[in-house]
């Protein structure tokens, strides 16, 4: 059974129509990258997903969802070991491995100011897994980090993935990232966007 179903009769905003008709289904162990140009309509399909937009059509989630925004949404005035168990309903100590997962070992008790931006995705993305998610929704998560950053990051979402059996689209204008991190890749263009996806990997 597909973690995710999406079948849309498109999506617009005012008069003006941003995705033309859209099916897409996703399994679990499936890591999709949504490629496109810049405004095509990558995100805002994401958010459809999300909820956070009323969609035209039916959009179908089995099981729990999480979200990685490009912005880390972090609580300012929490500390990184309450980001995740405040939010989350998790013991500190399965926190505590978390942010160890992710490169964060020592750094439970600093507040997301204090952290780099680097640091506040890591957290991010261990707030993400601790939801145990089915679907997993990720927008450009490692977009102006330096290359070392950005690999290390997409190492420690490697590894996190492999232990769960989830679905994850990830938005990215990276091919590098697309071949890297997905099992398949899929592209939107077109006025309104529609999907088509590349050849098997």
């Amino acid at each position: 059974m597909p973690v995710l179903h999406i079948n849309l009769t498109g999506h617009a905003r005012g008069a003006t129509a941003i995705l033309g008709p859209i099916t897409l289904s996703l399994g679990p162990h499936e890591t999709a990258a949504l490629t496109g140009p810049s405004g095509i309509g990558k995100t805002t399909l994401l958010r459809l997903i999300a909820g956070l937009e009323p969609a035209q059509g039916r959009i179908t989630v089995q099981g729990r969802l999480a979200v990685v925004f490009q912005e880390p949404t972090l609580l300012p005035w929490r500390t990184a070991l309450q980001n995740l168990c405040l939010t989350t309903n998790i013991a500190e100590s399965e926190a505590e491995t978390l942010l160890t997962q992710v490169g964060l070992h020592g750094l439970a008790k600093r507040f997301p100011t204090q952290l780099s931006l680097g640091q506040q995705r890591r957290l991010a993305l261990a707030r993400a897994f601790a939801v145990k998610p089915a679907l997993l929704l990720m927008d450009e998560p490692f977009v102006s980090l330096d290359p070392a950053l950005a690999s290390e990051m997409m190492a420690a979402f490697t590894t996190l993935r492999a232990t769960r059996p989830l679905a994850t689209l990830i938005v990215t204008h990276d091919p590098n990232e697309a071949k890297t991190l997905a099992t398949r890749i899929l592209h939107l263009s077109g006025t309104p966007a529609s999907l088509t996806e590349a050849p098997p990997l």
